[in-house]
């Protein structure tokens, strides 16, 4: 058996935090959730990610800082930056900065489902475990 994926989602929005968080949990993920980047931070310094799920646009820190912050801290977590806008300057910085995936809000539930599995398996088969 493997062990469970943990991903930390992070968002200012309660309603996509809580959504994310089940859909996901229902996937058999282990799911711990961040109200923005800086509390998302201290959550990644202190404990184990394969994945995290984050928006751009929020208070304190935003997405594309916490992305720079967790390459330094964690660099063989994966990151999904994910986002209202729909920017392409946006798109092009998080996916310099080491994002393996760039999702437009709203997120569909099938599409969101299938790229964190993709993701995981990508992970796994270059980490091995």
């Amino acid at each position: 058996m493997t062990e469970q994926a943990k991903i930390l989602v992070v968002d200012d929005d309660e309603g996509t935090r809580e959504l994310f968080h089940t859909v996901l949990s229902d996937e058999g993920y282990h799911v711990t959730l961040a109200n923005n980047g800086a509390e998302a931070l201290t959550l990644f310094k202190t404990g184990s990610f394969d994945l995290v799920i984050s928006d751009i646009i929020m208070p304190y820190t935003d997405g594309l800082q916490l992305l720079q912050e967790i390459r330094k801290t964690g660099p063989t977590a994966e990151v999904i930056i994910t986002t209202g806008l729909g920017q392409v300057d946006a798109y092009i910085k998080a996916m310099s900065l080491g994002a393996v995936e760039y999702l437009n809000k709203p997120v569909r539930i099938h599409e969101l489902k299938g790229i964190v599995q993709r993701v995981l398996t990508k992970r796994r088969e270059r980490h091995g475990n």
